[in-house]
């Protein structure tokens, strides 16, 4: 542990850390070491196969965000799906943060779709807001295409009332992508206004920003837009 700590210390970037302390709000500027991602992810694939590894994916909650970093990535490393799955539900709990949550993406997940859609179901269900989180943006990432997409995904994503910002944050991001990729099942729930008031808007920003979506697309997306709601704010989210 102390070995690793020392590792991470070496890799210090102050100006990288002041970046990394605008860019994730909610998370003390003094837990924040200021490591950029590269040099992160090359230490996990070196770290992976050490004793000292082993000891430190236990030593949950971590101090530091790039602990939480490097705790991801050596995830990542992970070839087995079942320890893989094993390892994030202990993980996914301490993650305090929208950055740690959306970089860490294991590849053996997508080896295993099939395996993977219940366990989605828990998550994406979880009280735990980056639990939540993750679990939505794996979805959006691997399920909003044939042959795995299913109408129902996008019901269970709708169905999430949240005040948490950055699960209404990934809601939106995950209906804007749905539009581009399951336009005729997605646009149902914006005409239907299915979605709760804050994250219906969001979706419809996040997708005309869009370059996938068309220019007549982006006018009538503009036309649902629901005006003069102001009691369905999000709230800043902080320990979840």
């Amino acid at each position: 542990m102390e070995n690793i700590q020392k590792e991470l210390f070496a890799l210090k970037d102050e100006k990288y850390k002041d970046f990394t302390a605008k860019l994730i709000p909610n998370i003390n500027k003094e837990n924040i070491i200021g490591i950029r991602t590269m040099p992160l992810r090359m230490l996990a694939r070196r770290l992976y196969n050490e004793n000292e590894t082993e000891e430190f994916l236990n030593s949950l909650p971590h101090t530091y965000l790039e602990e939480n970093n490097l705790h991801a990535f050596l995830i990542e490393q992970i070839k087995d799906f079942e320890q893989c799955i094993e390892e994030l539900d202990r993980f996914l709990p301490y993650i305090d943060n929208w950055a740690t949550c959306d970089m860490c993406s294991p590849k053996i997940l997508e080896k295993n779709i099939t395996k993977l859609a219940p366990v989605l179901h828990r998550w994406i269900t979880s009280e735990k807001t980056y639990t939540c989180r993750f679990g939505m943006s794996i979805l959006m990432k691997y399920f909003l295409d044939a042959p795995y997409f299913n109408e129902d995904w996008l019901h269970l994503v709708a169905d999430i009332h949240s005040k948490e910002y950055y699960i209404r944050m990934m809601q939106a991001w995950f209906f804007a992508t749905s539009l581009c990729k399951q336009y005729e099942n997605t646009i149902i729930f914006l005409e239907e206004k299915k979605l709760d008031y804050w994250v219906h808007n969001k979706t419809i920003q996040k997708a005309i920003e869009s370059n996938r979506i068309s220019h007549e697309l982006k006018q009538y997306l503009k036309t649902l837009k629901i005006k003069n709601k102001q009691d369905d704010k999000p709230i800043s989210c902080r320990l979840a």
